[in-house]
């Protein structure tokens, strides 16, 4: 059964609690199963289709839990654009949080295959980007790229011993409410420019707890109670002119991987500074 079926602005996705079927996934990121590259493409351009890679990472285990695909402007490139997989292995999927591999592609040249480390927290459905210190693998569209995914892959799951220790480390750090608050106002600056106006809700708003397994003054549930208000938006707040506005949420793929990237680093350094 789906969790969620989004239709955003910039991408439409789906999560599911069980592994997504290839009908359930072609529904929302047709560009996926794309029968061709697109046109732009040289000939030294290796054309093979992100199913035929999904298909060689589910012979080793690895099953997609959540697919989105970018929309796109250019209506000659939108079943060739950005897509994005989150995979997960199947002795990984029962727990209070799962580590993923998350898996990028397009077919319109503005993306080789990426593979990056991610956490997925089931009370609230955030699926999380650990931060730069981790693999970034990456396949070019040319040779064997079924088998240099698969390998990305497995160097990624590598990583995993290292973001359950990271995640320990924040469960086990308490911070006072000065130190949430800086927190969170400097995870805001990462979204709105102080030098523009600056964040149009408060540090407080985004600390507000949505659920009682928030609720507590640990890094990481100070760190997921942020990364859901910033990513899902919805929280209503005013501009510095007055005008009363509600705080979108972040849709497109790239901003997407940017914030919850830069999200998991400042989390890191609030662990490195409470260390000191």
């Amino acid at each position: 059964m789906a969790l969620a079926t989004r239709f955003g602005r910039n991408h439409t996705s789906i999560r599911s609690q069980n592994p997504l079927s290839n009908e359930e996934i072609k529904a929302v990121t047709p560009s996926i199963f794309a029968a061709e590259k697109h046109g732009s493409r040289s000939e030294r351009y290796t054309y093979i289709p992100t199913i035929e890679v999904l298909e060689g990472l589910r012979r080793e285990g690895f099953q997609p839990f959540m697919a989105c695909q970018a929309r796109c402007r250019d209506e000659g490139k939108r079943e060739h654009t950005k897509h994005m997989l989150r995979l997960r292995r199947a002795d990984h999927i029962v727990s209070g949080e799962a580590n993923e591999i998350i898996l990028l592609n397009s077919h319109d040249g503005t993306s080789s295959y990426q593979m990056l480390a991610g956490t997925f927290r089931f009370v609230c459905c955030n699926g999380m980007v650990c931060g730069d210190t981790l693999n970034d693998f990456r396949v070019p569209h040319k040779g064997n790229i079924v088998d240099n995914v698969i390998e990305g892959a497995f160097r990624v799951v590598e990583d995993f011993e290292l973001i359950n220790g990271q995640v320990d480390g924040m469960k086990s750090l308490t911070l006072n409410d000065a130190e949430q608050q800086a927190f969170a106002h400097s995870a805001l600056a990462l979204k709105y420019d102080p030098e523009a106006g600056g964040a149009p809700i408060t540090e407080q708003q985004i600390l507000e707890p949505k659920r009682r397994e928030d609720v507590g003054n640990d890094l990481w549930r100070t760190f997921n109670r942020v990364q859901e208000r910033m990513l899902q938006g919805g929280v209503r707040g005013r501009t510095t002119n007055g005008r009363r506005v509600t705080t979108r949420p972040v849709t497109g793929i790239d901003s997407d991987i940017k914030l919850n990237r830069a999200l998991w680093v400042l989390a890191e350094h609030m662990k490195k500074l409470k260390a000191e």
